[in-house]
C-alpha cells in the first residue's frame, strides 16, 4: 500500500515511514446499551427486573441502569466488531425469551411517563454496594428528577491496539514513561473527541422529538419547543435532544471546571466536585429520620454522576472508586457517550456505524491536540448543543477557534480527513467495509435529509403518527423480530448459567458484609 504522508499527522506520517500503519487495526470495541421495559400500551413496567435474567448486581451482561425498568446490556470487548454486535444481538434474543408481554422501546427518548413517580428506581438487593447504588439513584431523583433518567443511548467502548503504543511512544519521544504517555494519549484523544464530536449528534441522532408527557414533572420546559402534533413536542432542525440540555439541566454541573489536560489534573478536579458541600443539595438532607435521600451533599455524590460525552475508563476492583483506579493503574479505554439508539436497528446500533466510530476514534487519537487554554472546552459544549437543538438547520455555523465555520464545510473536512485510516484498515479486504462506513456518512454530511432524525421525523409526518405512536410500532416490529429469531440451546444455556451464577454470587456478597452501611460509605469515600 502506498500513501503519500505529507498531508497527515506527524504520528500517521510516521507509521507510514515505518511501515507500522497496521498496528492500527484490531483495537478492541464494546458495546452497552440501555432500553427501557414498556407494556404493550408504551407505559414504563412496573414490575421488578425479571428473576430469569439474573441479579442486575452481579450479572455481567444483563443488568438495569438508573430504573428498574431501564435494562442495560453490556457486551465483551472484541477487536472484531461483528462479535462484538453478534453478541448484543444474542443477549437481545435471550432478554425476549423471558419478556412475555413486555418489550423493550427502540428510542431512546421515552413515552409513557406518568410523571416522576410512574419511574421506579432500580433494586440491587441488601449488599452495602447494592445499597449504596440503590441511594445513590435516590440523590439523582432529589436533584434531577426521575423522568430524565429513563431516557436510553449507547456507550461505544475502545481501547486502542496495545502493540500501537510503544511505537507511537517512539515518535513522540516523549519523557514519559509508557504507562504515563498512554494515559496522556488518551486525554489527547478525548479533547479531539470533544472539539469534533458535535459530528456524532449531526450523523446519528436520533432524538429530535419528545413526547408532551416526558414534561409531566417540569411542564415549564414546553415552552422551550414546536409542537409537532397535540401529544408531541419538537425542534424543526433537532438532532439529539437526548444530548441537549433538557436531561442535566443543572447550573451546578454546567460550573463544575473538570479539568482534561492531563490524569492528575483530571482525578483532582473531579475528586474535589465530590468533596465540596453544595447548599441547594445541603437543603434535601442526606440522612433524614433514619433514611437515606443521596450518597452525600456534595456538588457530585460519586464521578459517574458527572455526566461528559467521553470518559477515559479503567477497570475498578471491588468497591474502589472509579478516580483511584485511573489513578492507580491509569486510562485502560474511553467511554463514548453520545450515541443515540438507532430507532431503525432492532439492538440499536449496526456495523457501518460502529467502523464509522472506529476510524473517528482513530482520527481523533492521531491528531495533534492542543491542551486547553481559556474558554475552549466551554466553547465545545455551545458547538455541541446547537447541533443537538438544530444540526440540520441550513446554514448553521459552529465556532472553531474563535472563528464561524459551516457545520457542512467543517463536517466534510473531517470525514474526509478519516479516508487514509480507513485505507489501512480495510488492507487485505476486497469488501472495504471501512472506506464504505465513511463514505456512506460523507453523504449524510452533503444531504441533512438522510440523517436519522429528519428520516423519524419524515416517518412520523408520512404515518401522522406521534413521536411515542412512531416509536411504539417500531418497538413492536422487533419484538416479534426477536420472538422469531429464537437463540440456540447451547447459547441459551450459557446465558442460564451465568443468570444462576449472578444470583449465587449477589447472595454472597450479602452474606459477607461485615460493616454497616454506615460504615461502608465512610470507609468508601475515605479511599
Amino acid at each position: 500500500m502506498t500513501i503519500l504522508t505529507t498531508q497527515y499527522s506527524p504520528k500517521l506520517s510516521y507509521l507510514l515511514e515505518h511501515n507500522k500503519q497496521q498496528l492500527l487495526v484490531g483495537g478492541l470495541k464494546g458495546i452497552e446499551k440501555e432500553s427501557l421495559r414498556i407494556c404493550r400500551e408504551g407505559c414504563v413496567s412496573q414490575l421488578s427486573h425479571p428473576q430469569a435474567l439474573g441479579s442486575a448486581l452481579t450479572h455481567p451482561h444483563i443488568t438495569t441502569d438508573y430504573s428498574e425498568a431501564l435494562l442495560e446490556f453490556i457486551t465483551p470487548p472484541f477487536a472484531d466488531i461483528t462479535e462484538t454486535l453478534g453478541f448484543m444481538h444474542r443477549i437481545h434474543q435471550y432478554v425476549y425469551n423471558h419478556l412475555g408481554d413486555e418489550m423493550l422501546l427502540s428510542a431512546s427518548m421515552p413515552c409513557g411517563i406518568n410523571g416522576d413517580k410512574s419511574v421506579p428506581i432500580a433494586e440491587y438487593g441488601n449488599s452495602n454496594i447494592g445499597k449504596m447504588k440503590h441511594v445513590y439513584r435516590h440523590g439523582l431523583w432529589h436533584r434531577y428528577g426521575r423522568t430524565m433518567q429513563a431516557i436510553a443511548g449507547i456507550h461505544f467502548n475502545y481501547s486502542v491496539p496495545v502493540a500501537l503504543w510503544p511505537v507511537l511512544h517512539e515518535q513522540s519521544k516523549s519523557n514519559l514513561e509508557l504507562n504515563d504517555f498512554i494515559s496522556e494519549s488518551y486525554f489527547g484523544l478525548i479533547r479531539n473527541f470533544q472539539r469534533q464530536g458535535w459530528l456524532i449528534l449531526y450523523l446519528f441522532g436520533a432524538s429530535p422529538a419528545i413526547c408532551k408527557n416526558f414534561f409531566k414533572s417540569r411542564p415549564h420546559l414546553m415552552a422551550e419547543f414546536d409542537e409537532f402534533d397535540k401529544y408531541t413536542l419538537y425542534h424543526p432542525y433537532a438532532t439529539s435532544l437526548r444530548m441537549s440540555d433538557i436531561g442535566y439541566k443543572s447550573k451546578n454541573q454546567a460550573n463544575l471546571k473538570i479539568d482534561y489536560n492531563t490524569l492528575t489534573g483530571y482525578v483532582d478536579s473531579l475528586g474535589k466536585a465530590i468533596e465540596t458541600p453544595y447548599p441547594e443539595y445541603e437543603k434535601i438532607g442526606v440522612k433524614v429520620d433514619g433514611q437515606y435521600k443521596q450518597l452525600n451533599s456534595n456538588a457530585l455524590q460519586i464521578e459517574n454522576e458527572f455526566y461528559s460525552t467521553m470518559r477515559p475508563k479503567q477497570i475498578a476492583e471491588s468497591c474502589e472508586k472509579p478516580t483511584l483506579a485511573l489513578k492507580r493503574r491509569g486510562v485502560e479505554y474511553i467511554e463514548l457517550r453520545s450515541l443515540d439508539l438507532d430507532l431503525f436497528n432492532p439492538i440499536g446500533i449496526d456495523e457501518g456505524k460502529s467502523r464509522f466510530i472506529e476510524v473517528f476514534l482513530l482520527n481523533c487519537l492521531l491528531q495533534e491536540s492542543p491542551k486547553y487554554r481559556g474558554q475552549e472546552n466551554h466553547i465545545n459544549n455551545i458547538n455541541q448543543l446547537a447541533v443537538a437543538h438544530m444540526g440540520r438547520k441550513p446554514g448553521l455555523e459552529l465556532n472553531r477557534n474563535s472563528k464561524q465555520v459551516l457545520l457542512k464545510d467543517w463536517s466534510a473536512e473531517i470525514v474526509k480527513s478519516m479516508q487514509p485510516i480507513c485505507d489501512i484498515l480495510d488492507e487485505g479486504n476486497i469488501d472495504k467495509p471501512y472506506g464504505k462506513a465513511v463514505e456512506q456518512q460523507l453523504a449524510v454530511v452533503c444531504d441533512a435529509e438522510l440523517t436519522p432524525s429528519a428520516k423519524i421525523l419524515k416517518g412520523m409526518r408520512n404515518n401522522k403518527q406521534p413521536f411515542g405512536s412512531f416509536g411504539l410500532n417500531i418497538s413492536e416490529q422487533y419484538k416479534h423480530y426477536f420472538e422469531q429469531q429464537k437463540l440456540d440451546k447451547i447459547t441459551t444455556q450459557q446465558f442460564d448459567d451465568m443468570s444462576v451464577a449472578s444470583r449465587k454470587k449477589q447472595q454472597e456478597i450479602e452474606a459477607n458484609d461485615s460493616v454497616s452501611f454506615d460504615e461502608f460509605l465512610t470507609n468508601y469515600f475515605s479511599q
